[in-house]
């Protein structure tokens, strides 16, 4: 079973997998309105990818949330599939498009997507709507605390 993770302020954990912060702000793969949940595969990138977006310092808790999914639930989108400007930053409309797509198309509750951070790495996007989401198991939160150095950058 593939294994994900998601890292949120611990003041957030509780509606992690709603899908409302993504919904409300709009993300690289996804357009505002539209409800996503963005996870990592491993730890490290999940902080990474929180990093990227955070301003200094960072006074506040966060915990992680493991994710364990059936294969079956996964489509897989391949770098050599995507736009040349997948990567830009702020994110480019095409990489939205292709989210809102899958979401509408609904055919399976995860997207594995490259990161624009670490492109040889996986982040996943979860569908909080659609009926095979209640397969995802997801573990209790554990409580992570930003390294000093880091809190300072």
């Amino acid at each position: 079973m593939p294994v994900a993770w998601r890292l949120v302020k611990s003041v957030h954990a509780a509606t992690a997998f709603s899908g409302e912060g993504a919904a409300r702000t709009g993300g690289r793969w996804n357009s505002r309105g539209q409800h996503v949940v963005y996870a990592s595969e491993t730890r490290a990138l999940a902080l990474l990818e929180t990093l990227v977006h955070l301003d200094f310092p960072v006074s506040f808790h966060y915990v992680f949330i493991r994710i364990e999914f059936p294969d079956a639930l996964l489509t897989r989108l391949e770098t050599k599939a995507l736009p040349g400007d997948w990567q830009a930053d702020p994110p480019s409309g095409s990489t939205r498009k292709i989210g809102d797509a899958w979401l509408r198309a609904n055919r399976s509750a995860v997207l594995a997507v490259p990161s624009a951070v670490v492109p040889a790495e996986t982040n996943y996007l979860f569908n909080p709507h659609h009926p095979d989401f209640a397969q995802i198991q997801l573990a209790a939160p554990e409580p992570f605390s930003l390294d000093s150095r880091l809190r300072q950058r």
